[in-house]
């Protein structure tokens, strides 16, 4: 009679992403504009996109940081997509609130980190993927160009307009 032994597995084994690369993917996210209460979806969809690319049988990543942050990237530009989908048809449905303007008298780093926020938030789509990516995730314009599937000049350019945006908004809300 033969007897099977199994090894207790760890928890999280099988994993392909590491507690780092889970806290990076967070952060993108967050910074990308995707609410608190669906990080962890959007975690959790990175990594089915991770498991489901090496499933294929592709060839390997060279860098799975940087494919994981792009990815993050782009899952937070199709919340958005999503987001704004839901926002017409609610308008359809019922009048829209108007927006809360008032800004709590708060210290000076948390002002800066609001501007720096709504600043991001009202930044175009392929702005914002771009900032995050490289000012967050630090991805050097090449590795975002590849990554992006865009020239390097693009990169580039979205970097420059967006900085300009962004700047101009904290000098205007008088952050800076």
């Amino acid at each position: 009679m033969a007897v099977v032994v199994r090894k207790a597995r760890r928890p999280g084994a099988d994993d392909p992403l590491d507690v780092a690369l889970v806290d990076r993917v967070r952060a993108i996210l967050a910074l990308g504009g995707v609410p608190h209460a669906d990080l962890q979806d959007g975690v959790q969809q990175v990594r089915l996109k991770l498991l489901e690319f090496r499933a294929e049988g592709r060839e390997p990543l060279r860098s799975t940081a940087a494919w994981c942050a792009v990815v993050a990237s782009n899952i937070a530009v199709d919340w958005h997509r999503e987001r704004r989908r839901r926002e017409r048809l609610d308008e359809r449905l019922t009048a829209l609130r108007p927006w809360d303007t008032e800004r709590p008298g708060v210290e000076e780093a948390r002002v800066l980190t609001l501007s720096v926020a709504q600043g991001l938030d009202a930044l175009p789509l392929p702005q914002r993927q771009v900032v995050v990516l490289r000012f967050y995730a630090d991805l050097p314009v090449a590795e975002i160009a590849e990554a992006l599937g865009i020239p390097e000049g693009t990169v580039k350019s979205r970097l420059h307009a967006a900085v300009r945006a962004l700047r101009a908004r904290l000098h205007t809300d008088e952050v800076v």
